[in-house]
């Protein structure tokens, strides 16, 4: 099932890691600006965040500040952030250096990759990685409650998908 509400486009994943089971719950506005309001109150419960945005655009890079300086207004102040530049594999329709993308991830203090959905480039790389930092943080609980939700800022396509 494949839900698209408003422009926004829900998708879930579990993966295991450690031993548990963590259920990534991803909600992606494509940084569309009408789902401004919406992404704050999803933020406040969040446990990681992935910022995106497309190398072969700078206007998508150019938003990515505006979003961190959101993230850090809404959400918890121990939430997982990322940054990934998409559409690696379009190398020669690159307009954002990779550097630029290095250096504000290294300023804010924050993870990145460079990926690609279509060419499945570090995707689950990615997606692994956020969630082992953020089970790294996570306190102990009892046995029965392994379940961690993760919501993000990116989409991965053909993962399966959920109604809420």
């Amino acid at each position: 099932l494949y839900l698209f509400i408003l422009g926004i486009d829900f998708k879930i994943k579990t993966v295991e890691l450690q031993g548990k089971k963590i259920k990534l719950q991803i909600w992606d506005t494509a940084g569309q600006e009408r789902f401004h309001t919406i992404t704050t109150s999803y933020y406040r419960g969040a446990m990681g965040i992935m910022l995106v945005y497309d190398i072969t655009n700078a206007k998508s890079f150019e938003n990515i500040s505006k979003w961190l300086r959101n993230i850090d207004e809404h959400a918890n102040e121990d939430v997982e952030r990322m940054l990934l530049g998409n559409k690696c594999d379009m190398e020669d329709k690159r307009v954002v250096p990779k550097a630029r993308g290095e250096q504000i991830a290294r300023e804010h203090g924050i993870r990145f990759f460079e990926t690609s959905a279509k060419a499945n480039i570090n995707i689950e790389k990615a997606f692994l990685t956020l969630a082992e930092d953020i089970l790294r943080k996570t306190p102990v609980k009892e046995p029965n409650s392994e379940n961690v939700d993760i919501s993000s800022g990116g989409g991965v396509t053909g993962w399966k998908s959920k109604c809420c």
